[in-house]
């Protein structure tokens, strides 16, 4: 035990001390029992609602949904402000830690944070008894990005790890638009035509985070080895299981109706 506690104390050393202070940065046990939680709540879900009606969300999820859109754009923004479109490179990009670099880091942070927002997708699929629509590349997909970003905030808030996020903002800014949309009514389906597309975009993003991934492994650059490593399973993992999701669900016959990002069209 004593080992292990060095062990914690020796890599928290090599943090990133402007994060010291900031809401929920001081110690990875707060994001992790969020995360189990999240976890046990799918799992107890169905008996939880067995005996209830499911609820009737329409006006909360169509007002979750567009907030959701304005809080990925402004992520995706901020990512190509701070950074992307301003001298960041596409081939090797460190770590900017000093205090020029705090507008990058503070991204990042929200990015991470907003990942414990999207946990209420779930709580609502629960509370409106969808839960079929809590596919396993779903509940996997949210339950494990908050935890992860926790430790590239920690630790490398900015630079090559944000091409990633940066993606996943835009995709996330379409993707609530579409649940937005769907939440207004049926009224607005002939407007979703474009819902499969949702699912090759997540497909691209994943083979472009792979390729960026990839070629940090053959140059050499002042970035920790060992996350590039992690952002490369993250992705390989992901384009996986998200490809293997668009040929079940588009290249063989439908038994169930349409789907989308691992969730059925009215997603929420």
């Amino acid at each position: 035990m004593a080992g292990l506690v060095k062990m914690y104390n020796d890599l928290m050393e090599k943090a990133d001390p402007r994060v010291e202070g900031w809401f929920m940065m001081s110690t990875p046990w707060p994001s992790l029992i969020i995360c189990l939680a999240y976890f046990a709540f799918v799992k107890m879900g169905p008996t939880l609602m067995a005996d209830r009606q499911p609820f009737e969300l329409k006006k909360v999820l169509i007002v979750y949904n567009f907030c959701m859109v304005l809080l990925s754009t402004y992520c995706f923004v901020e990512f190509l402000l701070a950074g992307w479109l301003n001298g960041y490179s596409l081939r090797c990009q460190p770590v900017d830690y000093s205090e020029g670099g705090l507008r990058m880091l503070k991204v990042c942070w929200m990015f991470y944070f907003s990942k414990f927002i999207e946990l209420f997708d779930t709580v609502f699929f629960v509370m409106r008894k969808k839960f079929n629509q809590a596919s396993f590349l779903h509940v996997f997909h949210h339950g494990i990005m908050p935890f992860s970003w926790w430790f590239g905030v920690k630790f490398v808030g900015g630079g090559f790890g944000t091409f990633h996020s940066m993606l996943n903002s835009f995709i996330h800014l379409v993707m609530y638009t579409y649940y937005g949309m769907a939440a207004l009514g049926p009224q607005y389906q002939k407007y979703l035509w474009w819902k499969k597309y949702m699912t090759s975009m997540q497909i691209t993003q994943f083979i472009l985070v792979t390729v960026h991934s990839i070629q940090l492994l053959f140059i050499d650059c002042d970035y920790p080895t060992l996350f590039v490593y992690w952002i490369l399973a993250y992705a390989v993992i992901f384009l996986v299981m998200f490809a293997d999701f668009y040929r079940n669900a588009y290249k063989k016959p439908k038994t169930n109706g349409a789907v989308a990002n691992g969730l059925k069209a009215k997603a929420n």
